[in-house]
């Protein structure tokens, strides 16, 4: 029977009256590389892929480097700074930095959006911290004069005026109220980051950091287009798929193609620029906050790569060890490189180089290539690998 491969048209339901293209299961991992910029076509800029990407995440555990930095260096290689991120994002203002994430600074409107939602919560979490802040207004209040007179400011040159209650958690910010209130009135765009002065943010009103003059797009619209940038990211994805992006969690329902995945089961939508696009494929470590890995269930559907990050896992209980790269060849997921870097003696150490089952000497030779690449750009002398492991 004739296979058919057809686009939906921009605005309609995704899959509605659409035959799903059938795919091989190398094709949907060669489609899923190719959205995230790591096949053999490096993109140019790190702005390109903030773009494309949609975000990055930041993460303050650095046994290699820190997530952000190694998610750049996995895509534009060697020539990128980790000083022209913050120059971009700090400076230049065409990213910027919210709650952990560094988006484009062309993306403010979507993350507006959510504000909104936030705003206006009725329900769960959402609604315990409005409470809490409407409790608190003055203590809102003192925030934003003293901003106004004296922004940027670090959270420690502001006092704790919470006037009725602390924030109430058993976790570490249970009292934290000064934090708290940064947090949440970040959310809610009233203030944001400005800069960093080391690992401390430096706080703004919210109209000196943005172009908070654009017009605010509709719940409908911002979801249209944050499914759009999912996919976009991400190349293939169940529709159902809870997934995060600018600020939010929700589907990519509603765009792309449906297409099937030969020896997977259910149906996937895919991007259907990429299904059309050649492939050639190259060697890259992944950070293990890499987009390309972060969805678990999909990793194995697709890669059969069993992964999990194992930082907050008990020593003795580890499976393959602290800070574990993945290795990416090509459109297979081939190798866990658990590494950390020794500045004194200038080496990146492996404690163990797990390979995966059927791979082979060329696999291992790409996989200690590109460890010897993050060592040269990290700076130091040499790699060395403690232990090869081979599972298969």
């Amino acid at each position: 029977m004739k296979r058919k491969r057809q686009v939906s048209p921009a605005g309609n339901k995704a899959g509605a009256g659409l035959r799903a293209t059938r795919i091989t299961r190398d094709r949907a991992r060669q489609i899923a590389v190719m959205a995230q910029l790591l096949d053999a076509k490096r993109p140019r800029s790190i702005l390109q892929v903030v773009r494309t990407l949609g975000f990055l995440q930041l993460d303050p555990t650095a046994a290699v480097a820190r997530t952000e930095h190694l998610v750049l260096w996995s895509r534009l290689g060697n020539t990128f700074k980790p000083a022209d991120l913050a120059r971009l994002t700090y400076s230049k203002r065409a990213l910027f930095e919210h709650r952990a994430f560094i988006y484009p600074a062309s993306d403010y409107p979507l993350l507006r959006a959510g504000m909104e939602d936030y705003r206006g919560a009725e329900t769960g979490w959402r609604k315990r911290i409005r409470e809490w802040m409407d409790v608190n207004e003055p203590f809102r209040a003192y925030i934003l004069a003293e901003l106004e007179a004296r922004g940027p400011l670090r959270s420690r040159q502001l006092d704790d005026k919470a006037v009725v209650a602390a924030w109430p958690s058993s976790g570490w910010t249970g009292g934290r109220n000064v934090g708290q209130m940064l947090e949440f009135m970040s959310a809610h765009g009233d203030i944001a980051i400005s800069g960093r002065d080391g690992n401390d943010r430096l706080w703004d009103l919210a109209n000196r950091v943005h172009k908070t003059d654009q017009p605010l797009l509709t719940a409908e619209q911002a979801a249209r287009i944050r499914a759009e940038r999912r996919l976009r990211a991400l190349g293939i994805a169940r529709p159902e798929a809870n997934l995060r992006s600018f600020g939010t969690w929700s589907t990519v329902g509603g765009v792309g193609v449906p297409v099937e995945v030969e020896g997977v089961k259910g149906t996937w939508v895919a991007d259907p620029k990429l299904l059309r696009r050649p492939f050639e494929g190259r060697t890259a470590l992944l950070s293990p906050f890499d987009r390309l890995v972060h969805d678990r269930v999909r990793l194995l559907d697709l890669f059969g790569f069993d992964y999990r990050l194992e930082i907050y896992v008990p020593p003795a209980k580890r499976r393959w060890g602290y800070y574990v790269l993945p290795v990416l060849h090509g459109d297979r997921l081939i190798a866990k490189a658990d590494a950390k870097v020794d500045r004194e003696e200038s080496v990146l150490r492996v404690p163990a180089l797990h390979m995966e089952q059927k791979t082979g000497p060329r696999d291992v030779s790409a996989a200690q290539g590109e460890l010897h690449e993050l060592a040269t750009w990290l700076g130091l002398d040499k790699v060395k690998v403690e232990k090869l492991i081979k599972n298969g």
